[in-house]
């Protein structure tokens, strides 16, 4: 049911703020005409006539009021969320070229909120943060490092396996884990402990030995419990791209990692990518996203809720949601509108839906399509017959199945990862899992009686590259006893 009261009120209150500067601009007027009267390629479909409605209210309210709720074409959706990661280039080139020349020094100075003395967090520090963490939220961390541990035990590969493929071959993968690797843990706007979970986990079931946190200061007692409960070896006082400079490059305090992994916001994403020539990297995972495919079974309330879940993270956060039903959108929009009202990270969701939009399609085969060329983060399918549509998609960092699998279980506790591939890499990258902190080795094993059944192929092919020493070092093997 809509809190009216909530919605005319804030309605009211916008309307005070906005009205009186676009007034004062001499642009309501203009504004106002705009939205009277848009165009098909705003409408976002020119085979149906226009009619007045729904549309016309939140094409006005995008104007005057910021709520972005709106019809958005799927190749300029993606296109700008590739852009935002190209605009923060020039300011992490220069944080980069700062820790590395002044490392420790630099990271204190780039310290925006707190002024940092000590960078590496101390054991006394992580004990003492258990006491300032309800003891409800500490046996929820530990359910859910204990569901998270199970899923990803699944994913652990043998160290070593070997297979007689034919007679005298033997063949096999042997896995090693990295021996030390750094997980950004995201804070700042908010706590983000799951997120510590989410990145320790599979790197302790990996087996890496060491496993270094930077987390932007303060770092939040809960932050701290979970990176503890993880197993994470050190854990530093440092944020943005600086933090991710000073894995890839090492300091004074942070020695350098062979990998780094986590969430973050375009800054971190983009040091990431360009740091890869010292260190390897999980994959770009910026601002969250979320897609959803829907149809007319859709609960409008639990779509609305859904978009606002990911809208409330980041100013950056973006939303799309592709459906069948034409009606679907102006129900949504105005579950959308009635929970901003109420919601606590208002400005932050209002921020968001400006990157979020809408999408209708004549069938679920262009809801695909649609899906695929946007390779969201994670995608939510709330159709009535799902799996075919599970079946069919490609592109998705984490997949969200029905009414019920609302993306906040699996961003918290279910078990699965919600580390996952941002602004369209979900085409060809994977979300976090326990490979990710593993390298893998072929190994051979041939008898004579398996040279003699592969040596005329490969001296054949070793002389016709001209490589003859290779093939010299299969002969001299088969004519030695």
């Amino acid at each position: 049911m809509i809190d009216r009261t909530a919605v005319t009120s804030w309605f009211i209150r916008t309307l005070m703020h906005k009205v009186w500067f676009l007034v004062h601009t001499g642009s309501v007027v203009s504004k106002l005409d705009r939205t009277m009267k848009p165009d098909a390629e705003v409408r976002g479909n020119s085979e149906k006539p226009w009619v007045p409605g729904f549309e016309t209210l939140t094409s006005f309210l995008t104007d005057v009021f910021g709520t972005m709720w709106k019809a958005v074409e799927v190749e300029t959706w993606v296109a700008g969320r590739k852009s935002s990661l190209e605009e923060a280039r020039v300011t992490v080139t220069e944080i980069i070229e700062r820790v590395r020349r002044d490392g420790d020094t630099a990271l204190r100075q780039l310290s925006r909120h707190v002024e940092l003395t000590e960078i590496a967090v101390s054991d006394e520090e992580r004990e003492a943060a258990y006491d300032a963490v309800d003891e409800k939220i500490i046996t929820s961390l530990a359910d859910a490092k204990d569901r998270i541990g199970h899923f990803h035990e699944l994913q652990r590969s043998r160290d070593l396996w070997l297979e007689e493929v034919e007679p005298g071959i033997v063949l096999g993968i042997k896995t090693t884990p990295l021996h030390r690797v750094g997980l950004y843990i995201p804070g700042g706007r908010a706590a983000y402990p799951s997120s510590a979970l989410m990145c320790a986990i599979p790197a302790r079931v990996a087996g890496v030995p060491e496993i270094c946190a930077c987390s932007p200061p303060p770092i939040s007692p809960m932050t701290l419990v979970a990176l503890d409960l993880a197993g994470v070896t050190e854990i530093y006082r440092s944020g943005g791209a600086q933090a991710i400079a000073a894995m890839a490059l090492g300091t004074g305090t942070i020695p350098p990692v062979q990998k780094i992994v986590g969430p973050g916001n375009i800054y971190v994403t983009v040091a990431k990518m360009m740091l890869r020539e010292h260190v390897e990297i999980d994959f770009p995972a910026g601002p969250s996203e979320i897609g959803i495919i829907a149809d007319h079974t859709a609960d409008p309330r639990i779509v609305a809720a859904d978009v606002l879940a990911q809208a409330e993270h980041d100013p950056n956060a973006a939303c799309i949601l592709i459906t069948t039903d034409s009606n679907l959108p102006e129900r949504v929009g105005r579950e959308v509108i009635d929970m901003t009202a109420k919601a606590p990270r208002r400005e932050i969701i209002e921020q968001a839906l400006n990157n979020s939009g809408y999408v209708v399609v004549r069938d679920l085969a262009e809801a695909i399509a649609a899906s695929d060329a946007v390779a969201p983060e994670h995608l939510s399918i709330q159709v009535a017959d799902p799996l075919p549509v599970v079946m069919r998609v490609q592109n998705a960092g984490a997949i969200f199945v029905g009414r019920y699998s609302a993306v906040a279980c699996g961003d918290y506790a279910v078990g699965t990862n919600h580390v996952l591939p941002t602004a369209g890499y979900a085409k060809t990258y994977s979300g976090l899992d326990v490979q990710h902190f593993c390298k893998t080795a072929s190994v051979e094993m041939i008898s004579r009686e398996g040279l003699e059944a592969i040596g005329d192929t490969v001296e054949t092919i070793a002389d016709a590259e001209g490589l003859h020493a290779h093939a010299e070092s299969v002969r001299v093997r088969r004519r030695r006893k």
